[in-house]
């Protein structure tokens, strides 16, 4: 073994067992320790300045705020933090998306685990990380010169409209999912309507139905 020292990582996760098993996964490397844990965007916050980290695992779904707030936040204040994001979300949704916002790298949780150790150690080394079908697909988006559409609805959301999508997935109420995002009870209501009609959804209830089932990663449906 090298005698630098092991490089610390910060894990950002609302479920335990997933960070126990992150921690354990880690820690069984001779180069890599993990230096603590969150399951909120202000603790992770707070972690990230008074740790210091080498690097930070972030979820998309944290249980306050989101993955996405919390990379471009950190990505601002720590320009150049490795920041890998670790889902159980469609990466075609959201890889580019957090690319975009700061992360340097992207990895299903349904990955194998060899596979998670190389994508923490690329972004370690300063280098990006995609599965080879968002690579291909992020290539071909570019090739078309912005011609490219894509067949699924979601991919027409704005960010903060994804973020809503992704609040009434999980349960929450429109009063909920402000305090949440920081903004207003009326603006939550706006960006609701407007997912809506670009889903082709009615009502309300269609809306929640469609979420959940997305949240929950199965193909949603418009006749509930």
């Amino acid at each position: 073994m090298s005698s630098s020292r092991k490089r610390r990582v910060l894990i950002v996760d609302d479920h335990p067992i997933v960070r126990q098993g992150l921690r354990r996964l880690i820690e069984a490397e001779a180069d890599l320790e993990v230096c603590g844990e969150s399951e909120t965007a202000r603790e992770a916050k707070s972690l990230i300045r008074e740790l210091e980290p080498d690097a930070v695992i972030v979820d998309v779904s944290l249980k306050q705020g989101d993955g996405l707030e919390l990379v471009k936040d950190a990505r601002a204040h720590y320009p150049s933090l490795p920041l890998l994001v670790l889902s159980m979300h469609d990466e075609a949704i959201y890889a580019e998306r957090m690319l975009s916002a700061g992360a340097n790298g992207y990895i299903m949780k349904q990955a194998a685990s060899d596979q998670f150790l190389v994508a923490l150690r690329r972004v370690l080394e300063g280098g990006i990380y995609v599965s080879e079908a968002v690579g291909n697909s992020m290539i071909e988006k570019f090739a078309s010169g912005g011609a490219y559409i894509s067949s699924n609805p979601v991919d027409s959301l704005t960010n903060r409209e994804l973020q809503v999508l992704h609040m009434i997935g999980k349960g929450l109420s429109t009063r909920q999912t402000a305090e949440a995002l920081n903004l207003s009870v009326k603006t939550v209501e706006s960006h609701r309507q407007r997912i809506k009609r670009k889903l082709s959804l009615r009502t309300s209830a269609q809306l929640m139905q469609y979420a959940v089932n997305w949240y929950a990663g199965r193909e949603p449906t418009q006749n509930a």
